[in-house]
């Protein structure tokens, strides 16, 4: 790519971002030192900046030497509540906060794209809209409100990518449709009779109706929902009981519900009430069930897809590009999705032969900061080959 060894020149500056925002996390809707950062870091290019956008989100904007579209590139900033266990120089400061699913790589790599693009203003023949996203990670997310306040206001398509430690650094990976799961969330209280343990039969045992429910909500995915569409209901939490000879009064079940396809998605839903109504019925219990929807399946456009995979080909050769496998996990970046054109895309960011391969959302979690340059050279390619016909 024209231009990549100034991203190469860039990379150190990204490593350092990166390495700084990791050592200085932030949760999720508290991202007020992360975005004052972003902001200042924008602002020393000379961007127009918007601050407090949808909360804690920065927009900065890019406007070329020509008219044309409009192109958004997007990065999440938060951080997880989970306790650093690495012994490195850049561990995070926080005790009980890390970033352990890669934002602050995508944050990095995002500044790094916006600080080459501004070196080549003149040259651009539209707007570059740099999105700096808040709360990925707890649900109802940053993106809503973000898209409540105009960031796609104009915008003409987008890109997200996501760092990924399970896929190896130096490949890429997504697909046309969909790509990441709906990510829906239930909690159960069953309310039942409690009681000696001793005399069962004057008690209404919560917790075996809710070691039924465990049971009867995997029938769900085996014998009610369509078995070529992947699917999953895990319940991740049983609380019950407080003694050994005491029978329970409540049991608390929580669980997760993922699917690929909008009407999947509204069976899976139905059938959870149904099965949940109808057992505890069994058993004459009552119950409560909080049953939220929360982030709507990352559903890429043919267009935009292949223009990524088009362009990734050509950057690191068509060996590098890889057809994604569908991947369970929720993500907002699929509201921006479902009102205009776009894709997200994955870039690897593993190293075995480093060790690094810890899961996301993992104690240890790092990535191998290569994927850093990478993303910024991807980002930067599909903005320069619309806006300038190269890259």
């Amino acid at each position: 790519m024209g231009g990549a060894a100034t991203l190469e020149g860039i990379f150190p500056e990204m490593v350092a971002w990166r390495r700084h925002l990791h050592q200085n996390p932030e949760l999720s809707y508290q991202e007020e030192r992360t975005s004052s950062f972003i902001a200042e870091r924008l602002e020393e290019l000379g961007l127009q900046v918007k601050r407090h956008v949808g909360g804690h989100g920065v927009v900065g904007e890019l406007t070329g030497g020509g008219s044309g579209p409009v192109i958004a590139l997007r990065a999440d900033m938060d951080a997880l509540p989970i306790q650093d266990e690495k012994s490195c120089g850049y561990a995070s400061k926080v005790p009980g906060v890390m970033h352990a699913c890669g934002h602050d790589g995508h944050v990095a790599a995002l500044l790094g794209t916006a600080k080459y693009l501004a070196s080549r203003k003149g040259e651009l023949n539209g707007t570059v809209r740099f999105i700096f996203q808040p709360a990925e990670e707890l649900s109802p997310g940053g993106a809503q409100p973000m898209i409540a306040e105009g960031v796609l206001d104009g915008v003409d398509e987008i890109y997200g990518a996501h760092l990924w430690t399970p896929f190896p650094a130096g490949e890429v990976f997504t697909r046309s449709g969909p790509i990441m799961a709906a990510a829906d969330e239930f909690l159960l209280e069953i309310i039942g009779k409690g009681g000696h343990g001793g005399l069962p039969h004057e008690t209404i045992d919560s917790l075996m109706v809710g070691a039924h429910l465990v049971v009867n909500l995997q029938s769900i995915v085996s014998r009610n929902l369509n078995p070529v569409e992947p699917s999953v209901i895990s319940v991740g939490s049983f609380h019950a009981g407080s003694g050994f000879n005491v029978i329970a009064e409540k049991a608390v079940l929580n669980g997760t519900v993922r699917t690929f396809q909008h009407g999947l998605r509204m069976q899976a839903q139905e059938r959870v009430t149904r099965v949940t109504a109808d057992t505890c019925s069994m058993f004459g219990a009552d119950y409560k069930l909080d049953y939220k929807l929360g982030y709507p399946p990352v559903i890429n456009h043919r267009a935009e897809t292949e223009w990524v995979l088009n362009t990734a080909a050509q950057l690191f050769g068509a060996d590098k590009v890889k057809d994604c496998p569908l991947i369970m996990a929720g993500e907002d970046f699929s509201f921006y999705l479902e009102k205009i054109p776009g894709c997200f895309f994955f870039v690897g960011a593993g190293n075995k032969e480093a060790g690094i391969e810890a899961p996301h959302h993992h104690p240890r979690f790092d990535i191998d900061e290569s994927a850093i340059l990478q993303t910024a050279r991807l980002f930067a390619a599909l903005v320069l080959r619309r806006l300038t016909g190269t890259i």
